[in-house]
């Protein structure tokens, strides 16, 4: 598969075929890390999933904050 490097704004970028996206599950606003490799570039897509537990689990501890201190006494 061949893509071109792309003017965008101030930026240059790739645009990834949608049909590639729906077969990698992938959609905009997806997380990709980006590894050079002796071959070129690899575009893997990055598990935050532990980072948005972490943002859940921070709004709750700042909801109940008294409750668990109170809590933890």
């Amino acid at each position: 598969m061949n893509t071109v490097i792309r003017k965008i704004g101030n930026s240059e970028g790739v645009i990834l075929p949608k049909e590639l996206l729906n077969k990698l599950n992938l959609q905009a606003g997806d997380a990709l890390e980006v590894k050079e490799t002796a071959a070129g570039l690899t575009l893997t897509p990055v598990d935050d999933s532990f980072e948005r537990q972490m943002e859940a689990a921070r709004k709750v501890m700042d909801r109940y904050k008294v409750a668990l201190q109170k809590l933890a006494e």
